[in-house]
């Protein structure tokens, strides 16, 4: 899943669960759910796109994830602590930024979270891939509006 679905469910989990110690695991958990669920990304045919073309739009997509979070807290759940979100965003994409070390890097002490986080990883082509997540994070924020 991109970073930006990520951050909208981390947000979604810091909107509505306030305790912590439950909702940080919550978090972690969601990016084995999402990622497990066919999806499309930005390193998605990683081969068959320049290093600077992959970095541009990684860098894209983080910005797009936190402006969107932003703007879910400003006008759908207001009484959200915006560094409480973030803390959830950033736990919610735990995954991909403990991977990203070896995967940009190759630091090989991050290897195993890179070989974790491909075990359960599922990435299909455009435009399904990106449509599956579309409709899910926004299903998760419909939810979360009624509930």
């Amino acid at each position: 899943m991109t970073a930006t679905g990520h951050a909208i469910i981390g947000t979604v989990i810091a909107a509505k669960i306030g305790n912590p110690a439950l909702a940080i695991p919550l978090a972690v958990a969601s990016h084995v759910v999402a990622d497990s669920i066919p999806h499309w990304d930005t390193a998605t045919n990683r081969k068959e796109k320049s290093w600077n073309k992959l970095i541009f739009h990684t860098l894209i997509d983080i910005s797009a994830g936190f402006l969107i979070s932003f703007l879910l807290i400003y006008f759908l759940f207001p009484d959200t602590n915006y560094f409480y979100a973030v803390v959830m965003i950033f736990a919610a994409q735990s995954f991909d930024w403990l991977t990203a070390p070896y995967y940009f890097f190759k630091i090989q002490l991050f290897k195993p979270f890179y070989n974790l986080q491909k075990s359960f990883e599922h990435e299909i082509e455009l435009p399904w891939g990106f449509m599956n997540q579309a409709i899910i994070v926004t299903a998760i924020v419909i939810l979360a509006i009624i509930f």
